[in-house]
């Protein structure tokens, strides 16, 4: 039997490394929102903004969870998938897909602190 101490789980962190977590983040915050407003990921010129300015009603925090319109449990990128093939008429990106991952990271990074509206999301 191996007992782990808690030291041996994670290494420590400094501030230098919350300004570079920070930075990376922010930067594919930019990236998303970019993304987010461009009416290119599909091909009728619709944004994702269009329905979701903001990236409002999109709750990234509560996935993975069961989803309507797909008929399953799906992570959040697989419900921007969604809505790229479906409204945007697009085609869907990869789970790992730079843009989606950014995608991500700006619905979440908008949708801080946003109460939950309960049995709607």
């Amino acid at each position: 039997m191996m007992i782990l101490s808690p030291v041996a789980q994670a290494d420590e962190f400094n501030k230098q490394d919350v300004e570079t977590w920070t930075r990376e983040f922010m930067a594919a915050v930019e990236k998303g929102r970019a993304a987010w407003v461009d009416g290119n990921l599909g091909t009728n010129g619709v944004a994702c903004a269009q329905c979701h300015p903001n990236a409002a009603d999109t709750h990234p925090e509560t996935y993975p969870k069961y989803q309507q319109q797909i008929g399953r449990v799906v992570v959040f990128g697989e419900m921007i998938n969604w809505c790229i093939i479906n409204p945007l008429e697009g085609k869907a990106l990869a789970l790992d897909d730079e843009t989606l991952i950014a995608m991500q990271a700006y619905a979440r990074y908008e949708r801080r602190g946003v109460a939950l509206d309960p049995g709607k999301h």
